[in-house]
């Protein structure tokens, strides 16, 4: 009976630890490979290349820097904006009971349920009704492309924020309101800093989310105008090298750099895990 107790819990284990390394293949794998392609000293992937070269992370720049230059500052103004309107909007969900809160939450969230193709395709039709009946001019404009991407960027901005303070007690805010702060100074004083590493976790989170966006760049992105996942795009339409898996490792090195060096300063582990 013991025995068979045991070889139970043996093989029970080995199957979780069959789970792991399978989970792990399924990460790392693709990651690897995407490497190894950007290696290629080939214009066109072939396999086996005829040799390895570092040579194509070097015309990144000059094949996609305007392209990257855009997809910047599309991301930095709209993760300025979701900031300005998420953060009191996760204060306010968080701290206060009103009628309507739960209406409000889902509403505010609903955009991580839609998909991006529909968001963008709805954002342009609705460009076009307004410019057809008021003759303001909107599709195609930087600034709708600007408001589109806060749409996407603000919902993790405010579910970040609500994470960060359901970890948080009140008794330090009740505290500081006791001692005669008004609750614009609790909020400055001791709410704002309890939320740091969930405003900065927001912060780059809406960032990926913007700078990495195709869908709706791709309904509204401005004439001239092309942002990076865009120019991609349009690249690979015309062009079978590994410089696309050349950006693509570019772009993971740079995000798991910034989330390792801001997990040390800041603990984003504390809000998402």
């Amino acid at each position: 009976m013991r025995d068979a107790r045991g070889l139970g819990e043996i093989a029970g284990s080995a199957a979780v630890w069959l789970l792991v390394v399978l989970a792990c293949l399924a990460i790392f794998l693709p990651l690897v490979l995407t490497f190894y392609l950007s290696v290629f000293n080939e214009q066109m992937i072939v396999f086996p290349p005829h040799g390895y070269t570092l040579s194509w992370y070097g015309q990144i720049a000059g094949k996609f820097g305007a392209a990257i230059w855009s997809s910047l500052k599309i991301a930095l103004v709209a993760v300025a904006l979701s900031l300005l309107v998420g953060i009191p909007a996760g204060i306010g969900l968080s701290r206060y009971r009103f009628r309507g809160r739960e209406a409000l939450s889902t509403f505010l969230l609903s955009p991580l349920t839609i998909p991006g193709i529909a968001i963008g395709l709805g954002i342009y039709v609705l460009a076009v009704w307004i410019e057809e009946r008021t003759e303001i001019v909107l599709a195609g404009s930087m600034r709708l492309l600007i408001l589109a991407h806060v749409l996407i960027t603000m919902p993790w901005v405010i579910r970040l924020c609500l994470a960060s303070l359901s970890n948080h007690e009140r008794t330090t805010e009740e505290a500081a309101a006791s001692l005669g702060a008004n609750p614009l100074m609790v909020v400055w004083r001791v709410t704002l800093p309890a939320m740091r590493p969930g405003i900065v976790a927001a912060a780059l989170f809406a960032f990926i989310i913007s700078f990495e966006n195709l869908e709706i760049n791709l309904f509204l992105v401005s004439p001239g105008v092309s942002t990076l996942p865009v120019a991609v795009l349009q690249y690979l339409g015309y062009h079978i090298d590994p410089l696309v898996a050349a950006v693509a490792v570019a772009q993971i090195v740079v995000v798991g750099a910034a989330l390792m060096l801001l997990n040390r300063f800041v603990r984003l582990s504390q809000v998402l895990s």
